[in-house]
């Protein structure tokens, strides 16, 4: 569904958690954890940021995007 890909699950199950108990921490439901996981469903900025915070971690290691730029912000500017 979406060009991003995460490490939700890498994180959660390092961590000794289970989807449910996880939704619970960022105040959504267990449905959202896996299809997040699972890649069906692209989470909101705020879900990203509560999902970041409780791991301690920046947004970048939990998700990636796969992107390519095809010019830099210097040749944008010039």
């Amino acid at each position: 569904m979406t060009d991003v890909d995460n490490s939700l699950k890498e994180y959660r199950e390092e961590n000794g958690l289970s989807q449910r108990a996880l939704a619970e921490h960022v105040a959504v439901t267990r449905q959202t954890i896996n299809a997040v996981e699972g890649d069906r469903y692209d989470p909101s900025v705020e879900l990203v940021f509560k999902l970041a915070a409780f791991f301690e971690v920046p947004v970048e290691d939990l998700f990636h995007p796969d992107i390519e730029l095809e010019t830099s912000v210097s040749e944008t500017t010039d």
